[in-house]
């Protein structure tokens, strides 16, 4: 007798959701909204493998936009927002964490330089629970003082156990090195006298400033549709205010390098590595698909040229090359893990011969093809299921444009030899690098 008032009613009901949004654009399967009271970007990718979806919320910001004297802020809220919320906490049984995992979800939370996410992966019947959940974490934390000291000793025994491994701390040093003046200069952990040290208000603070719709994208992926999930996102994200201005955001830009730089450390073990890593652009620049190919055909896999140059020859009983595509300009580095009895001099005398030749006489046809080959196979392989989407989307968001994990490909297809021969020369410049070296401690 009343289906005929309620089906009006609930078609009035998704109208006003839709209108409650702004639609962007659509490409590669992947629909792009806007919430329009707040700012808030939602994007939709529906996959009909399975009744799973994926929810995952990035906000920008990272270690990246941290200053000295509160680094290792960004890492702590991570930690921190999985201990309670004002509607989903211990005390009112409620707890997020145990709420999630009895439906089933895998959750988790990752913090780098330029982004912040978090995200569950669960049967689609509880993704409005995921989408309640995120709404209250985004203002809602607690931030309570017993869980920040608990968290405190538990990310002081993380730090520690990863400055008690050599080759991070030699990349640290590098890394810090190359970054002089911008904030990638910190760890994304932190430095342990911040971490040591930070107070709750100054957490709260850094807290009130980023966690707001306009500096978030909230993605779904799986068994989801648009007429299905918007509805749900109005209803628990569409009152908070957008609270965030983009022109606010403080970065800091670091001097062109003009002269190489190094580094050195000893460890207390029979273990030498090398870094090179030189001053490069931008994941959204125009070069940044010809350095991820050179750094493909530099060092990947036994066909590569530096796996001949350095492993073959019994130099290097590994070796690795890649470009690091960030929001702001990044590095392109080499790192080689030297045999026992080799030195510094003659691996990096080897390196620098392989990079001349592609500044010489750039890449060969038959390179290129086995190096895309190889991306495109790879990054097939990351895209499988839910979180893989979910996960390249996080990743191209925090670079500057969710659009690129669509253009991605067609970006290093459209690659050519001259292209890596042109920013080999341009990039990798004595001038613009900065060497690490570590050796044993009797050495």
């Amino acid at each position: 007798m009343h289906l005929g008032r309620i089906l009006p009613l609930a078609e009035t009901a998704l109208m006003s959701s839709f209108r409650a949004f702004t639609f962007e654009e659509s490409i590669g399967g992947i629909e792009a909204w806007h919430l329009d009271f707040n700012g808030l970007r939602v994007l939709i990718a529906p996959q009909t493998i399975a009744p799973v979806a994926t929810v995952n919320i990035t906000y920008l910001v990272g270690s990246g936009d941290e200053q000295k004297g509160h680094t290792g802020a960004t890492h702590y809220l991570e930690h921190l927002l999985f201990k309670g919320t004002r509607r989903f906490n211990r005390a009112a049984g409620t707890d997020l964490t145990r709420l999630l995992q009895r439906v089933g979800a895998s959750i988790n939370a990752t913090t780098s330089m330029d982004r912040t996410n978090y995200y569950a992966t669960l049967p689609v019947r509880y993704l409005e629970l995921a989408l309640e959940i995120e709404a209250d974490r985004m203002r809602n934390a607690v931030l309570a003082e017993e869980d920040m000291e608990a968290e405190r000793t538990v990310i002081l025994n993380e730090l520690d156990g990863l400055l008690n491994d050599p080759m991070y701390k030699l990349f640290r040093r590098v890394w810090s090195a190359v970054f002089t003046t911008h904030p990638y200069h910190h760890p994304v952990i932190g430095w342990r006298e911040d971490v040591a040290q930070v107070s709750r208000r100054a957490l709260k603070l850094f807290y009130d400033r980023y966690y707001w719709p306009a500096n978030a994208t909230l993605t779904m992926v799986g068994a989801v549709e648009s007429d299905r999930v918007l509805p749900l996102v109005r209803q628990y994200f569409g009152s908070i205010p957008s609270g965030f201005d983009e022109a606010e955001r403080p970065r800091m830009s670091e001097p062109l390098q003009e002269s190489e730089r190094r580094v050195s450390m000893k460890a207390p073990m029979n273990l030498s590595v090398q870094i090179m890593a030189y001053r490069a652009c931008e994941a959204l620049h125009k070069d940044a698909p010809a350095l991820v190919m050179l750094g493909r055909i530099l060092a990947s896999g036994r066909n590569s040229r530096l796996w001949g140059r350095l492993t073959d020859t019994g130099l290097a009983a590994q070796v690795n090359a890649g470009f690091m595509p960030l929001r702001d300009p990044g590095i392109f580095s080499v790192m080689a893990v030297l045999v026992p009895g080799r030195s510094h001099e003659e691996i990096e005398a080897a390196i620098e011969e392989s990079i001349r030749a592609i500044q010489m006489s750039g890449p060969t046809e038959v390179e290129m093809a086995r190096a895309k080959a190889q991306l495109i196979a790879h990054e097939a392989f990351a895209r499988d299921g839910s979180y893989g989407v979910a996960s390249g989307l996080n990743e191209s968001i925090a670079m500057g444009a969710w659009q690129l994990f669509t253009t991605g490909r067609q970006r290093l297809e459209e690659v050519t030899c001259e292209d890596v021969q042109r920013v080999a020369r341009e990039f990798l410049q004595p001038q613009y690098r900065t060497v690490g070296w570590l050796s044993p401690a009797d050495s």
